[in-house]
C-alpha cells in the first residue's frame, strides 16, 4: 500500500488528506482540517499563510503517526495570490487576499498599457481585478516590491518552505495574466511592458515531477518526496471527473464555482474574450477553457451575516427551506462586482433585485432559494457560452466539490442546463492530487483517462436528470436571464 498527503487549501480552510492506493483504486482520509480565511490589518486583506503552513505540518506529521512513512506529498490551493521574496529568501509580509480592494481600478490601467484584446490574445485569461498581473502593477511603488527578488504563488511558497526548492507550476502560474496560453512559458515581453521584473518569475515546472524532499527539520519519517501536483486546486479536481469520454462539461462547486470544459487548445478569440472565458492550464497540456462564477461564497457570507446578528442559520433547515419556496421568484447577476468583497449578502441580494425591478427577498429561506437560483442560472450561461465558443457538443455535466452535497443546487443544475448532472466526488481536489502523485511515483500510469478510471472505482456518485422533480421549463429560464439583466 502506497500513502500519499494531499494538502488541499481552499478559500475557507486547509486540509491534509491521506490517499491509500491499493489494488487500483483510492481511498482518502483526512488527517487534519484547519481553518483558513483573511486577516484584516491596517486596512487590508492579507493570508495567515503562516497558520496555513503551521496546520499543514500537523497534518504531515499526523499523518506519518497513522500511516508510517509517506510515499509523496502534493499541495494544491486557490489561484493568483503570492508571497514576495528578499534576496535571502524570507517572506516580505504576509500575502495579500484576492479580495483586497488595492486592484480597484487597476484593469483599467494596465488595458491602457496594453490592450485588453492584445492581452487576451497572449494569456488568454478573463478580466478579474485581482489576477496576479494586476495584484503586481497595483503594488508598484512599494517598499515590499521594490524589495523583493523573487515571488512565489501560494502552493509554490509553500512548497518551497517544505523543500528549500523555487519553482512556478505551470496550472497556477496560467491564472497570473503572465504566461503565454499557447507555449507555455512565461510572457516575458508583457511583464516588461508593465514594469514587472523577469528576475520576479520562478522557473516553470509541469505538473506530474519531482519537487525536492521534504527538509530534514520537518521531522517525518524517511526522504519525504514532494511532488508537483496541478497546483490550482481546480486543475487537480478537473483530474478527478469521473468523466468516461470527452463531451463533458464540470463545475468545481465550492466557495468559488469554476465552470467550464476540457480541452486540447485555448481559444483566444475576440468572442471568448467578449464572453470572459479564461484559458487556464491543465494537467498533461490540457486547457481549462471556463468561466469564474461567484460560488458558494454569497452563500456563506450570508449565513456568517445572519449568525453575527444572532438569527438561526442552520444550513440543512435552510436549504430544506428554500426548497419550499417557489424556484426563479427573484434571480440576480450572482458574479456582479457587489457580491465579490465581504459583507452582508442578503441586504445586497435585496439592492440588486429592487434595482432590477423584482420583489426582494422577504425571508432567510427566500434568500437562500434566490442564491441557489441564482448560481444555477449563472451555470446554464457558462455552460451553454462555453460549448458555443469551443464548437463542443456536451452531453453531461459534473460536479464536483463540496457543492456535491448541496441535493438542491445540483437538482437546479440539472434542471437549468437542460443535462444530466452526475456529482461526486466531493473531495476533488484531493482525489486529483493523489492521483497524479501516484502516477509521478510509478503506483499508477496511463493517461488522464486512465486516471480517471482509477480515481472512479468505489465513488459515490449521484446522478440527477432535468425536470426529474417537476421543476421550471427552459422558457422560464430563459424568461429569468431576461430579469437579471433589468428594465
Amino acid at each position: 500500500m502506497s500513502a500519499y498527503a494531499a494538502v488541499d487549501l481552499g478559500a475557507s480552510s486547509g486540509r491534509v488528506i491521506v490517499g491509500s492506493v491499493v489494488d487500483d483504486r483510492v481511498a482518502l482520509h483526512e488527517v487534519n482540517r484547519f481553518p483558513n480565511g483573511p486577516v484584516r490589518v491596517g486596512g487590508s486583506l492579507h493570508w495567515d499563510v503562516l497558520g496555513l503552513y503551521r496546520g499543514i505540518l500537523d497534518g504531515l506529521r499526523a499523518a506519518t503517526r497513522e500511516v508510517g512513512a509517506l510515499d509523496g506529498v502534493g499541495i494544491d490551493s486557490w489561484a493568483v495570490d503570492y508571497g514576495l521574496l528578499d534576496g535571502d529568501g524570507q517572506l516580505l509580509g504576509a500575502p495579500f487576499h484576492y479580495r483586497d480592494a488595492r486592484t480597484d481600478g487597476v484593469p483599467e490601467k494596465v488595458f491602457a498599457t496594453i490592450p485588453a484584446p492584445e492581452l487576451y490574445a497572449r494569456t488568454g485569461l478573463q478580466v478579474q481585478p485581482f489576477n496576479t498581473v494586476f495584484q503586481l502593477v497595483a503594488a508598484q511603488g512599494t517598499a515590499a516590491l521594490a524589495s523583493a527578488r523573487g515571488m512565489l504563488l501560494v502552493p509554490d511558497l509553500l512548497g518551497y518552505w517544505l523543500t528549500g526548492v523555487r519553482v512556478a507550476e505551470v496550472t497556477n502560474a496560467s491564472t497570473t495574466g503572465l504566461l503565454d496560453a499557447t507555449t507555455r512559458e512565461w510572457a516575458l515581453d508583457v511583464a516588461a511592458t508593465l514594469g514587472i521584473a523577469e528576475s520576479l518569475l520562478p522557473p516553470l515546472r509541469d505538473a506530474g515531477a519531482l519537487l525536492g524532499h521534504v527538509r530534514e527539520d520537518v521531522g517525518l519519517l524517511g526522504s519525504v518526496p514532494v511532488w508537483t501536483v496541478g497546483s490550482h486546486d481546480t486543475a487537480s479536481a478537473v483530474v478527478a471527473v469521473p468523466a468516461t469520454g470527452t463531451d463533458f462539461a464540470y463545475i468545481s462547486c465550492g466557495t468559488w464555482s469554476l465552470v467550464g470544459l476540457e480541452l486540447d487548445q485555448p481559444v483566444l478569440t475576440e468572442e471568448s474574450r467578449a464572453a470572459n472565458f479564461t484559458n487556464e492550464a491543465g494537467v498533461d497540456g490540457t486547457v481549462r477553457y471556463l468561466r469564474n462564477v461567484m460560488g458558494l461564497w454569497v452563500l456563506q457570507e450570508s449565513i456568517r451575516t445572519w449568525n453575527e446578528a444572532g438569527l438561526p442559520a442552520d444550513l440543512p433547515d435552510l436549504l430544506a427551506a428554500a426548497a419550499r419556496v417557489p424556484a426563479l421568484t427573484t434571480v440576480v447577476d450572482i458574479d456582479g462586482p457587489a457580491f465579490l468583497p465581504p459583507g452582508d449578502m442578503p441586504s445586497r441580494i435585496a439592492a440588486e433585485a429592487a434595482r432590477t425591478g423584482q420583489t426582494p427577498p422577504q425571508s432567510q429561506a427566500e434568500t437562500v432559494r434566490c442564491i441557489l437560483d441564482s448560481l444555477a442560472l449563472a451555470y446554464r450561461r457558462a455552460v451553454r457560452q462555453a460549448a458555443d465558443l469551443a464548437g463542443r457538443s456536451i452531453d453531461v455535466v459534473h460536479v464536483v466539490g463540496g457543492g456535491v452535497r448541496n441535493e438542491l443546487l445540483c437538482q437546479l443544475t440539472a434542471d437549468a442546463t437542460g443535462l444530466p448532472v452526475v456529482a461526486g466526488p466531493v473531495e476533488g481536489a484531493a482525489l486529483g492530487n493523489v492521483l497524479v502523485q501516484a502516477r509521478a511515483a510509478g503506483v499508477l500510469s496511463g493517461s488522464l483517462a486512465d486516471l480517471r478510471a482509477v480515481g472512479a472505482r468505489g465513488l459515490d456518485l449521484r446522478r440527477y436528470e432535468p425536470g426529474a422533480t417537476g421543476g421550471p421549463t427552459d422558457r422560464q429560464w430563459a424568461a429569468a436571464e431576461r430579469r437579471v439583466e433589468g428594465p
